[in-house]
């Protein structure tokens, strides 16, 4: 595994743990219990996923893994804007999640698309031959 993608795999594990904190300040609503157990879900799966990525047999089960990191994460802006635009929890913390949300999301999606590019080149190379 790569440096890079080593402090990719602790940064997706950090940013679950600061979920996790962050979901303690919730006040204790439905509109909020539900939000919180959502958005739990979807920041842990960015980070089980990602850990996965470099467990997979396949490029096609390593896109796969891929593809999960990027639905999760888009899944927790989702839900972290949505606490934000419905003022159910405002501040410092739901911007600092927010922003490393985005930066999880463009980094796993350009991945993502570098590995589709790679291996359509490839299928292309293979038929050319």
């Amino acid at each position: 595994m790569s440096e890079f993608a080593e402090i990719l795999k602790q940064r997706t594990k950090s940013f679950a743990i600061s979920i996790i904190k962050l979901s303690k300040s919730f006040p204790k609503n439905d509109e909020a219990f539900i939000i919180k157990k959502q958005l739990l879900r979807s920041s842990f799966s960015v980070a089980s996923n990602y850990r996965a990525v470099f467990r997979s047999r396949s490029d096609a089960e390593f896109f796969s893994k891929l593809c999960i990191v990027v639905e999760e994460a888009d899944e927790v802006v989702f839900w972290l804007e949505l606490l934000s635009e419905a003022d159910i929890v405002a501040g410092i913390e739901i911007d600092r999640n927010l922003k490393e949300a985005n930066e999880l999301l463009s980094i796993a999606a350009r991945s993502r698309k570098t590995m589709k590019e790679r291996t359509n080149q490839q299928f292309t190379n293979s038929i050319n031959q």
